[in-house]
């Protein structure tokens, strides 16, 4: 154990030489020249002139020691299927996979574009695209065609890699006729589709276009595809993000940075060793699947859990069962998982042997301290959080237990991570602020490898959207506000357009979840900031309640908002008092867990939900609406 604060100051302060090191953590096949480039802020290059190629780093360098050592343990709750893959079969089936892809003229930087479900050939699919030299773009499966028709149109791909269906909660998700659909509205549609036929759902061919993948796959099955050799800042991948305005933001990674940010949060952040086993329960359409489903577990010698399913089916211990069985050493899951597990039976915590466990990672959105001390003290493991984007690839704030086992604190995601210079800025003067005072999380540059270059094809929205919103400073914005304590562990309080400003007052509405939640009947809870012709904007709070008979009838249902109510007057002061706390048993979220607040929002004020592609419940938001209407 080192320490903590000594390794950040000189991450900072020394890059080159800090970055220097964590880049032995993975193999280079020509020496890079220089260690970073920054001659064009905000524009970084890390590791200037060295090669390295990702699919060598997760699969080829670990043949010697590791070749017949678990790598991919593929499992589907949904359908039954549970395959290991070792190192060598998985090289095997990257290499049939990369001939294919060679075989369809796929080559050094075309893109590919990937709409499939939790299956073992997806990660074939992306592992391939990274020996070769292309350019993946996974796209979250299910994904409406709409959606998908703008990620084709400005990834430009080939080749689209799909399915037939996904699988959820016992049914089939169909997903060739979104992409059918989709290619149909894109203006500039792929020459091929590589179809995996699962067996799940019909799927009509286009003769010409639409190709069998185990057809090829017999036709590849000796293919030795040797690794391209990519320059360091040679893009990876591109991975799409909504904004709040305006197509998706294509976040680009480049490949060298990202292969030693991630063997370096492996080692520092994850405490993963090579040999043992990590669990993430993400989806490979999301950045947590790429970096920590796919990448960072297999470039750290460890094999990685992909598995396809809920986390209550068959019931709610199927991911203990999954710990046990495969002596899972690091897991790493989302807090409304967690929350969907509090309301199962907790004998299903002590029901498996959770000894091989050492850790539980949660992020994706902040943890609320109910939650965090359930788990924590269910599993009797300790449970850290970490605060992360999309953008950024791997965490900007954690616990950094293999540098020093710094004492967590509950609703915090901990301190800046080493090579993250992050500060708190006032959103209206740009000034710094002192301990416990609100301002948006922001990191000065450069930002350290791994994180996003760019955006895809438009260098200008990189800078107009992330470098350009705090006042006098090229600084890139979260676009989060935060708290800075005394002993320099951050707080997360909500998105900065996720602020409400009150009768002149400005308000998180994460605080205001953070005080309804602290009552003891209030499961799950979403507040949103709604217009107001008086005070400018209220506070709107969706909850769902526990005990369902303090809500029966109309008198209760009053009596309980108002008991609700005073928990908020009592932490927060009457100004932060909700208009209205409407009680329903469902909140919309995507299908990665997040909560749809904008939506809520604008159903509140008889708006147009927006893009409602990636919704798991369509009746939740129904709910809000009768609830609205009274």
């Amino acid at each position: 154990m080192g320490n903590y604060q000594a390794l950040h100051t000189r991450s900072i302060q020394d890059p080159d030489g800090f970055w220097r090191e964590q880049a032995s953590l993975i193999d280079w096949q020509t020496p890079f020249e220089q260690v970073l480039d920054y001659s064009r802020p905000p524009f970084a290059r890390w590791f200037v002139g060295g090669r390295t190629n990702l699919c060598h780093n997760a699969v080829d360098r670990h043949l010697a020691d590791l070749g017949d050592s678990p790598a991919l343990i593929y499992l589907s709750s949904e359908t039954g299927q549970e395959k290991i893959y070792t190192f060598r079969q998985l090289y095997r089936e990257v290499n049939r996979m990369a001939g294919i892809l060679k075989g369809l003229g796929v080559g050094r930087g075309d893109r590919v574009l990937i709409y499939m479900p939790m299956i073992a050939e997806a990660a074939f699919a992306m592992l391939a695209c990274a020996r070769i030299g292309a350019i993946h773009s996974v796209v979250f499966g299910g994904f409406a065609s709409v959606s998908l028709a703008t990620r084709i149109d400005d990834a430009k791909p080939k080749l689209i890699i799909s399915a037939d269906a996904g699988s959820r909660a016992g049914k089939a998700v169909p997903y060739k006729h979104l992409l059918d659909e989709a290619i149909r509205l894109s203006t500039a549609p792929p020459g091929k589709v590589l179809l995996v036929d699962r067996g799940l759902a019909e799927m009509s061919r286009v003769a010409g276009r639409d190709l069998d993948y185990a057809q090829l796959r017999a036709a590849h099955m000796n293919d030795e595809c040797p690794c391209e050799w990519l320059e360091s800042s040679d893009p990876s991948y591109i991975l799409y993000t909504s904004g709040t305005t305006g197509k998706p933001k294509g976040v680009q990674r480049d490949t060298g940075g990202y292969a030693v940010a991630l063997a370096s949060s492996m080692k520092l952040i994850y405490c993963g060793n090579k040999g043992e086993t990590y669990f993430a329960t993400s989806d490979i359409g999301w950045v947590v699947g790429h970096s920590y489903i796919i990448y960072g577990p297999l470039i750290a010698g460890m094999a990685t859990v992909m598995y396809e399913g809920t986390p209550i089916r068959p019931d709610g211990g199927v991911w203990w069962s999954i710990v046990e069985k495969y002596r899972v050493t690091t897991m790493f899951s989302a807090p409304t998982a967690i929350r969907v597990l509090k309301k199962q039976d907790p004998a299903f915590l002590r029901k498996y042997d959770l000894s091989s466990l050492r850790l539980l990672f949660l992020a994706g959105e902040p943890l609320d301290e109910p939650t965090a001390r359930w788990i924590s003290e269910g599993l009797g493991k300790p449970v850290v959080d970490n605060y992360w984007q999309t953008e950024t690839g791997w965490p900007i704030l954690a616990i950094q237990r293999g540098v020093e086992a710094l004492p967590g604190k509950f609703g915090s995601p901990g301190v800046p991570v080493y090579g993250y210079d992050v500060r708190l800025f006032d959103a209206l003067s740009g000034e710094e602020v002192g301990a416990d005072q609100k301002g948006v999380v922001a990191i000065n540059g450069p930002l350290p490898p791994g994180c996003m270059t760019t955006v895809w094809g438009d260098d200008q929205r990189f800078v107009s959207t992330y470098w350009k919103s705090i006042p006098g400073r090229q600084a890139y914005s979260t676009f989060d506000w935060g708290i800075r304590d005394k002993d320099g562990y951050y707080f997360i309080l909500g998105r900065t357009d996720d602020v409400i400003n009150v009768a002149g007052h400005r308000l998180g509405t994460r605080e205001i979840e953070e005080s309804i939640s602290s009552h003891p009947n209030i499961a799950e809870v979403a507040v949103v900031g709604v217009a107001d012709n008086l005070k400018g904007q209220v506070a709107m709070a969706f909850a769902i309640v526990k005990d369902t008979s303090l809500i029966e009838t109309l008198e209760k249902r009053l009596a309980h908002e108002a008991d609700v109510m005073k928990v908020v007057d009592n932490q927060l002061g009457a100004v932060a008092r909700p208009a209205r706390v409407h009680f329903v048993t469902a909140l919309p979220k995507t299908r990665s867990g997040k909560l749809l607040r904008r939506s809520i929002r604008a159903l509140c004020e008889g708006q147009d939900p927006g893009d409602l592609t990636t919704i798991e419940d369509p009746s939740a938001l129904e709910q809000i609406v009768a609830a609205v209407r009274g």
